[in-house]
């Protein structure tokens, strides 16, 4: 591709979105680029403070669950009190847990503000993902929703590297960064963000049920995607939990995983954008049957990596699913969601990935101890083959383009027709007095008044003709 039809390409990628769309993509780039807490949590525990490994997945689990916990309540708070305070709220927080997390000692202490650091850190993605709904266009939402994961993957990859830097000096010193960051995102939202939350659509004269939480349990089609969410994510989840082990124990060092992972953040990076491109305006049931059959084969083929190179190639093959994937999946999120109900449909949504973060690790590790790492690989492949004919069979009914029915737009009633002037009845004209013997009046055909002549006297009616 030459450098104009990249610059092209690119152009095309990025234009169309709103102004208030980069300022949000804008923090979230930022909060990924400060993300050092969760990369280096483990190291900091068992070398910086002398715990144990034990002691570490505890604390790491502990964060997991925090996760889950605000998974949900975000998503109240983004449709009653609105995004933009939800955001600020949750980051602010984040902040706050994040810098006091690097100076409490007491290991009870550690696990009480890790929980708190996972339940603040998770509580903004349902804001975020509600407001990219409300001020994208329906049209450009798995544009707008892949370029916000590959800010996510960017700012992760940068993240990840320096965190080895920064711990080299000073574990505080990345705690404190951190916290920095999350606080100039929240003055990116304070200063930048509008609220974007619908407003009351009673004054717009349309009659929408109020959503809660029980709406979102009731509705079906949705809780069947959440339950495909799940199992999509549980595959995800092991290249960073069931490939790490596994590769350990088939003798390879954290070096040759780091650099077999790694393939996963520059594929993303360079990919997400011409893969976004492609699968625009593509059937999404299609791309999520494909996407998840491809996740469980990919991690499946890992049963046959016996080197390096072959790890890398089995990651290349689980990434280009997560890239499709993880667009995909959100804008089908967004298109089931009613306009009043956003926040709790994503916050149901980023639950399901939060439970999957803390089922993925026990289940990888009592497969691989009991069965061996063969038989994860192959559960993966079974298990992505289960999700994508999930998928095929829910999304069956659901016509391309099909929004959820309280984002139907209400067809409006015609008009009533303006009232019509009274016509005036036609006066009738007066029929002349019939003739003696003309036969009016009897059907016979009138007598034609005879021609005008010279004015005299009548000789019938005129008295002073008579003898």
């Amino acid at each position: 591709m030459s450098p104009a039809s990249l610059r092209r390409a690119v152009r095309t990628s990025v234009s169309g979105l709103p102004r208030t769309f980069w300022w949000l993509w804008t923090s979230t780039l930022v909060n990924r680029l400060g993300g050092f807490v969760a990369t280096f949590m483990a190291l900091y525990l068992t070398l910086d403070r002398g715990y144990s490994a034990s002691y570490a997945g505890l604390v790491a689990s502990l964060h997991g669950l925090g996760a889950v916990v605000s998974a949900l309540g975000a998503g109240v708070m983004a449709d009653r009190l609105g995004r933009r305070p939800t955001l600020l709220v949750a980051q602010v927080s984040t902040a706050c847990a994040v810098a006091l997390l690097g100076f409490v000692r007491d290991p009870a202490a550690i696990a009480g503000v890790a929980f708190l650091v996972g339940a603040a850190s998770n509580a903004s993605r349902p804001a975020v993902q509600a407001m990219m709904a409300d001020i994208v266009r329906p049209e450009d939402r798995v544009r707008a929703f892949s370029l916000n994961y590959w800010a996510i993957n960017l700012g992760f990859a940068v993240s990840s590297m320096a965190a080895g830097f920064i711990a080299e000096f000073s574990y505080l010193a990345g705690f404190l960064i951190e916290a920095g960051m999350t606080l100039a995102c929240a003055v990116v939202v304070y200063l930048r963000l509008p609220e974007s939350r619908p407003g009351s659509s009673a004054a717009a004269g349309e009659a929408e049920p109020d959503v809660g939480l029980g709406t979102v349990l009731r509705d079906g089609r949705f809780m069947g995607v959440v339950g495909l969410c799940f199992l999509v994510a549980l595959i995800f989840q092991q290249g960073s939990v069931g490939l790490p082990v596994a590769m350990g124990n088939a003798g390879f060092s954290p070096a040759d995983y780091g650099l077999a992972i790694a393939v996963n953040g520059a594929l993303v990076v360079v990919l997400q954008i011409p893969v976004t491109r492609f699968i625009e305006h593509r059937d999404p049931r299609r791309l999520l049957v494909v996407s998840s059959v491809l996740a469980g084969y990919g991690f499946g083929l890992t049963a046959f990596a016996g080197s390096v190179g072959v790890f890398a190639l089995t990651v290349c093959v689980w990434t280009l699913a997560e890239i499709v994937n993880a667009p995909t999946q959100t804008g089908l999120v967004v298109r089931l969601s009613p306009v009043r109900g956003r926040g709790r449909y994503q916050g149901m949504y980023t639950l399901s990935w939060s439970v999957a973060s803390l089922v993925a690790p026990l289940m990888s590790g009592a497969v691989i101890d009991r069965f061996g790492a063969e038989w994860l690989w192959g559960l993966c492949a079974v298990v992505g083959t289960v999700a994508g004919a999930g998928y095929a069979l829910l999304m069956r009914s659901l016509p391309v383009g099909e929004p959820h029915p309280a984002r139907r737009p209400r067809r409006p009633e015609p008009a009533p027709a303006p009232a019509a002037a009274p016509v005036p009845l036609p006066v009738p004209t007066p029929e002349p007095a019939p003739v003696p013997g003309t036969g009016a009046g009897t059907g016979a055909a009138p007598v034609r008044p005879p021609a005008p002549g010279p004015v005299g006297p009548d000789p019938v009616t005129d008295a002073s003709a008579l003898p």
